[in-house]
């Protein structure tokens, strides 16, 4: 499989908002999805809907338990997406606040010393949390060198750190700068077989939108995403923590639930949002993977939605048709190489010897929408060891098009012989 049928991608773009206009700007091709996906209609509806309800959970009346039986579902649905088979599910403030909390949590709740583990690829939520509570709880902060080449952080690079005293360690699922996806399953078991009782944390904010999730093959402890960058909507983030996690000790008001890990009353329509999501990929799964089974649907879906998306990408790089691709384009470096397996949705390049954000201008200027990525606390760790001050990031969903891309190339063209 591998360009989503075209049938099926008018249907899939008729489930978003703003899919090819912008109300401020007008016409225009998004590759911004990793600074945040479209947003599903039914978001949309759903967020209206439960924004209006006054009530709360917790109380002994009809909308307050139809409330309660609408996180119960989200929850139910989460771990089918997830394919998780234990642990809890909760929603908070952001990705990056529930990565903090994660971190700081799993950092109080492990045996006192040893060190706090990380890597040079990560985006700054888990690395700035760790480096805080390390040195707050007074343990070194190791950090393990990624590889530039590719832009991944592999489980043997990992596995030259890892000690039997790392107590806490973090994972990026996929990069936000180099659009690369790390193997976490192989890494946690490069951590597991030197530090069986290390708490792990995942940060899944870039990846959820890519692919499948399979929580019970990666022998994690936390997991966090970012539900608007998974075609949700702001407001919210959500996370899993694994049962050891669950009944850690951990923040939480005095004589409540042990296990509880909100705080105060949470928005219903977060959950209601995140439940969205999960109909719109199963129905997605019943068109790529018909199945009886909804797990099997909702891989069917994850693995279709891969596909489509490095058809586009290797379009993107090699070209299409009588269309050059960037890898024919004078002064053009591709970040991760030409042929990178690991590549999910995303193509982050510079034409040496021209600032990244004349490019970006340039093709929003033609209705295209993209990103400069700057050598700076959010891209530094990836950018500066390349030599780079900055890139140009196209990032992609799999409801974006191939004449979407011919659309792109044929801009580049252009402003590359300016």
């Amino acid at each position: 499989m591998t360009e989503l049928d075209p049938q099926l991608m008018q249907q899939v773009r008729a489930r978003f908002a703003y899919v090819d206009t912008c109300p401020f700007q007008g016409s225009r091709i998004f590759f911004e999805n990793a600074g945040g996906a479209l947003t599903l209609n039914s978001v949309v509806e759903t967020s209206t809907k439960f924004a209006a309800i006054p009530d709360n959970q917790g109380r002994d009346n009809v909308a307050s338990h139809g409330l309660v039986d609408t996180i119960n579902k989200a929850k139910s649905d989460a771990a089918d997406l997830f394919g998780a088979s234990s642990g809890q599910f909760f929603v908070g403030e952001s990705g990056t606040e529930l990565l903090f909390r994660l971190v700081r949590n799993a950092a109080t709740a492990a045996k006192a010393g040893g060190v706090i583990l990380g890597s040079t690829i990560e985006h700054p939520a888990t690395r700035s949390a760790a480096q805080h509570w390390a040195e707050n709880t007074n343990r070194p902060y190791v950090s393990v060198p990624h590889d530039n080449e590719t832009g991944l952080s592999r489980a043997e690079n990992y596995a030259k750190y890892v000690t039997p005293d790392t107590r806490v360690a973090c994972i990026l699922h996929a990069s936000p700068v180099t659009g690369m996806g790390m193997d976490v399953a192989a890494i946690a078991a490069a951590i597991r077989a030197v530090s069986p009782e290390c708490y792990i944390v995942v940060d899944g904010v870039q990846n959820a939108a890519h692919g499948t999730l399979d929580i019970d093959s990666y022998d994690v402890d936390g997991y966090a995403i970012s539900p608007y960058k998974m075609f949700s909507r702001h407001g919210y983030g959500f996370a899993w923590v694994s049962d050891r996690f669950m009944h850690a000790p951990h923040e939480q008001l005095i004589g409540g639930p042990e296990t509880a890990w909100e705080f105060g009353t949470r928005d219903t329509g977060s959950y209601a949002t995140f439940s969205d999501v999960v109909s719109y990929l199963d129905w997605l799964g019943a068109q790529t993977a018909p199945s009886e089974n909804r797990r099997e649907r909702l891989i069917g879906a994850g693995k279709a939605i891969l596909a489509h998306e490095k058809a586009l990408c290797d379009a993107m790089i090699q070209g299409i048709g009588n269309l050059s691709g960037l890898a024919d384009m004078t002064d053009v470096e591709i970040i991760g190489g030409l042929d990178n397996p690991n590549r999910k949705g995303m193509v982050s390049f510079r034409i040496k010897g021209r600032a990244s954000a004349e490019i970006v201008t340039a093709l929003n200027e033609r209705g295209i929408r993209t990103h400069t990525r700057k050598a700076d606390h959010y891209s530094g760790n990836v950018l500066d060891p390349l030599g780079w001050s900055d890139c140009v990031r196209v990032s992609m969903c799999h409801y974006n098009t191939m004449d979407e891309v011919r659309s792109f190339l044929t801009a580049m063209t252009e402003i590359s012989d300016l």
